[in-house]
């Protein structure tokens, strides 16, 4: 096997072990303590009941998009917990541009210094535990390695 196909080999392994202890991260969470940092760090944007600021498909003035919901109508549920946990931790743009994704203005500030690594996860698992047993499966599916 040559160089290249070693790296991309070993960085396909550690991405799928990734995904997979992300997953691990928000099993056995408090959703009850993970509703209240929730509502300390995060509600004044997405809402107090995960629901997000209005009209937020469409982008402002400056092409950034409101905040989305969290509940079920939004699209959280469609995103693996690592890029969760590294939005919210590197806030939208060091994240999406991570994962290669270009032109998308993000408003989300980076939480990192503000919100230690376990609350995130706790707040990640409230989240998904609001949401209906298809979505949390679909959700699910994401964090496992294909």
């Amino acid at each position: 096997m040559g160089r290249s196909c070693m790296k991309r080999a070993a960085l396909f392994f550690c991405a799928a072990a990734s995904a997979a202890q992300a997953d691990h991260e928000l099993d056995g969470r408090d959703p009850v303590a993970g509703r209240s940092l929730y509502a300390e760090h995060c509600a004044a944007c997405h809402g107090a009941d995960l629901e997000g600021q209005p009209d937020w498909r469409t982008p402002d003035e400056d092409g950034v998009l409101p905040a989305p919901p969290h509940d079920a109508t939004g699209h959280t549920w469609h995103h693996d917990n690592t890029l969760l946990f590294d939005y919210t931790k590197l806030g939208g743009e060091v994240a999406l541009a991570a994962q290669g994704v270009k032109g998308f203005n993000s408003g989300m500030p980076a939480f990192g210094e503000v919100i230690s690594d376990e609350d995130i996860w706790t707040i990640l698992a409230y989240i998904r535990s609001t949401w209906p047993p298809r979505s949390k499966a679909a959700q699910a599916s994401r964090n496992r390695p294909h």
